[in-house]
């Protein structure tokens, strides 16, 4: 059975913790390794995370931000494959991983029993990278609207030239193809891992249906300038210079068109 590690990274989240967590707690499916990867925080987080015994481990200490704290993450991280679930995201709904696990098994055919995967058993033979529908909701968890970028039923590392197609929290990547994350990035880290995790393997599955929940309000959004400068820089990193330079001119006709 595909097993799923999914890293929460928190510092003084007791105020949307609970909704992440019991997400995960009333999955219906049954393997699950839940880490969560505290900043050493000041208020309830952590007394709030011992009262959810499904979590795996449980780390509280200083960290040198954000995805210093998720390397840590990835460091405890057992699963077949790997997803970020920040404090205040959510799996979309109780049966969201058995839908995922379903979609590496073959339909039963009648008077027999479920066929394996065509990918194979074994990590090294299942698609790299599963992704999935992401909804927008607001601190209350509730839907305000799908998220304005939709994943392509064909995904590949180039796809993001046209910007982070898939969100973070809809995109799972087997474990064995996840590098640390460039923690010389602040704002932008996430885009970069992505990529290269997406450039290691051309078996992307498109999983066509809401995997997740995301709160409207995180990290980048509040440093909007900050990380669109950082997301340049990246880009340019993988795709060139002048193609990035093209396509941020095809982002302004496109603005000034709509």
């Amino acid at each position: 059975m595909i097993k799923f590690t999914l890293i929460t990274v928190t510092y003084n989240a007791e105020a949307t913790l609970e909704r992440t967590l019991r997400s995960v707690a009333e999955q219906s499916y049954p393997h699950i390794e839940h880490i969560l990867i505290d900043g050493a925080s000041k208020d309830r987080t952590v007394e709030i995370a011992k009262n959810y015994p499904h979590l795996a481990k449980v780390v509280s200490e200083p960290d040198r931000g954000l995805y210093d704290a998720m390397n840590k993450g990835l460091r405890l991280a057992t699963g077949d494959y790997v997803c970020f679930l920040n404090a205040g995201d959510k799996l979309h709904g109780a049966d969201t991983l058995t839908k995922i696990s379903l979609s590496l098994t073959l339909p039963k055919r009648e008077g027999t029993m479920s066929e394996p995967s065509p990918f194979g058993g074994d990590g090294g033979g299942l698609p790299g990278v599963l992704y999935g529908h992401t909804n927008i909701v607001d601190d209350e968890g509730n839907f305000l609207h799908p998220r304005r970028l939709s994943p392509p039923e064909q995904l590949t590392w180039k796809s993001f030239k046209q910007g982070m197609l898939v969100c973070h929290q809809a995109f799972y990547a087997r474990r064995d193809l996840c590098p640390e994350y460039d923690t010389t990035f602040r704002f932008s880290a996430d885009f970069d891992w992505c990529i290269r995790v997406m450039k290691q393997t051309d078996n992307l599955v498109h999983l066509p249906f809401t995997v997740a929940d995301y709160l409207q309000e995180g990290m980048t959004t509040r440093n909007h300038r900050a990380s669109l400068i950082e997301r340049f820089r990246l880009m340019c990193r993988h795709y060139g210079v002048l193609p990035t330079l093209a396509q941020h001119l095809w982002f302004i006709i496109r603005a000034i068109i709509k």
